[in-house]
């Protein structure tokens, strides 16, 4: 069983020991990613960018960033577990299309999508 296997493994026992696969739909799954994610951004507000590397390494920060990262992630774990996505076959997916779609020698070092 990999790392990812059992985490989700966990979620599911947490979730059913709670009796809260009743509130798990997609919707609201998906509602969890977007506002947990809103959390985690909110905890580089009014950080500057040229400021956010090394805010990100103070200890107590990152313990809130960490925090809020997880949140992020279970959700996300969640969502993907009640409709049977395979995470990681959609980010391999999503990897090759950006690929395409961003190829090297139009993008290095630059933020804009080629034309």
């Amino acid at each position: 069983m990999d790392r990812l296997e059992e985490v989700v493994g966990e979620l599911r026992v947490f979730v059913a020991e709670r009796e809260w696969e009743q509130f798990h739909d997609p919707k609201n799954l998906a509602m969890a990613v977007a506002s947990e994610a809103g959390e985690l951004l909110a905890e580089y507000r009014w950080v500057s960018n040229t400021e956010a590397d090394s805010y990100s390494r103070n200890e107590e920060h990152r313990r809130r960033i960490a925090a809020e990262a997880a949140d992020v992630g279970i959700a996300l774990l969640l969502f993907c577990d009640r409709i049977g996505l395979d995470l990681i076959e959609a980010i391999k997916l999503k990897t090759a299309v950006n690929r395409h779609n961003y190829p090297v020698e139009q993008s290095r070092g630059r933020w804009e999508r080629p034309s």
